[in-house]
Formats: C-alpha cells, structure tokens, sequence
C-alpha cells in the first residue's frame, strides 16, 4: 500500500510520529532514484520526512490524506493511511476584520490555532499568509517584511544561521528527487524568533520546539489544495 514502484527487496517504509518531524515536505517520493534504483519509487501523497543517505534515502510518511476524497474530508490529516486516526481538521473560513481566517482543529475538535489570509495591498501581487498559534505572537513569513531572494534576506541580517536553514531546506531529498528549480524559500518569525523555514509551500524545516506542526500541515494543505 506504501509504495507503488517499489522493489520487492526493499520493506515498507515506517511511519514516523507527526510530533517528532522537524524537517517534512508534501511529496509521493518514498525513495529517490539512486543506485540500482533508475526512478524514484513513488506512494501516496502525504507529508514526509527524509531519512538516511544515499541509495538509504528514503522519506516517511508522517501524517495522510484521507483514503477516499471528499469534500467533507478535503481539509483532515490522519496518522494512518487507512483514516483511522485524526490529527487536524480545518474548518470553513470565516472573515475577520478583513482576513480571511481558517481554525485548525485537533482530534477532539478543540481549537488549536489560526492560519489567516491577507488580501494584497494595491502595490502587491499575492496575499499573505499569517499563523496564530495561542501563547505566541503572530508568526510571520518574510513575503511581509523582506524584498528579494533568500541570500538578500541573509545579507541584511539574519546571519549564517539563516543562510544554513535555507540550505538544509533546499536539499530536502535532493538526492535523485525531482526539485522545483529556485523555489521560494521563506523564513517565520514569531515575534524576533525564527520558527520555521519553508521552500515552495511543499517543503519545511521547524525552528521552534513549541511550533504545532498540525499548524504547519494545515498552512501547507491550504496554499496547495
């Protein structure tokens, strides 16, 4: 069930606990081509995490899209392929002083943050996205507060640091996967905290131990589809 081209020596791929992934992208990949291996075995669509190296490279999944489609299911996530257990739901979106904000539920239907949309200003192309998480102040990516590429965003401070997390993003199954070419890389600010770095709304590193990665998953689901 997990996996579509792959060989019958190699053994499906564990599921990883969605609380302990810190590095996930949106992706079918389970194992990138490499070695023996021409084209990269493929599974379902879920939000994975790379693990190993080499033709050891593979990305498991951490949390699933419900196995049929509907559009009451459309905006869930599960721990299991089978549906069986609920991580977060997304609720209609209710507008809120010009925002456009969507309530991320966990598996009881308590509410445990926010992802808002902005509308764009007349001098800006796209809206903007914003997550509220409660006990923190309103994380922020740098389409808001930085112009230009992620090298630009380095050079008017925020340092190595940076540079570094927009690296370990940007090779996030890199090895024989197939890469979108110079995607947007954005970094979140929480006050003057960095607490995530994202690459093409696909692809993510969390920064922050207290970042609810259902938060995460749910922006992802929203700007994607």
């Amino acid at each position: 069930m997990f996996g579509k081209n792959r060989h019958v020596d190699e053994p499906p791929i564990p599921v990883v606990p969605w609380t302990d992934a810190w590095e996930f992208a949106l992706t079918d990949e389970e194992r990138p081509a490499a070695g023996q291996r021409k084209r990269a075995a493929l599974g379902v669509r879920a939000f994975r995490v790379p693990q190993g190296s080499g033709v050891q490279r593979v990305n498991a999944p951490c949390a699933f899209f419900p196995p049929q489609s509907s559009a009451a299911d459309a905006r869930r996530l599960y721990e299991d392929a089978e549906g069986g257990r609920l991580i977060c739901s997304l609720d209609e979106p209710q507008d809120v002083e010009g925002r456009r904000h969507y309530t991320v539920r966990d598996e009881r239907g308590e509410a445990i943050g926010t992802i808002q949309r902005i509308a764009p200003l007349k001098h800006a192309l796209k809206p903007t996205w914003r997550i509220a998480q409660p006990g923190h102040p309103e994380i922020v990516s740098s389409a808001e507060w930085a112009q230009g590429g992620p090298r630009e965003m380095v050079q008017r401070g925020a340092g190595k640091l940076l540079l570094g997390v927009v690296q370990a993003v940007a090779d996030m199954g890199a090895e024989g996967g197939d890469q979108p070419a110079k995607s947007r890389v954005l970094e979140w600010k929480s006050g003057d905290e960095l607490v995530l770095t994202s690459e093409g709304d696909l692809r993510f590193l969390v920064r922050a131990a207290w970042l609810d990665r259902r938060l995460v998953f749910a922006y992802a689901l929203l700007r994607t589809g």
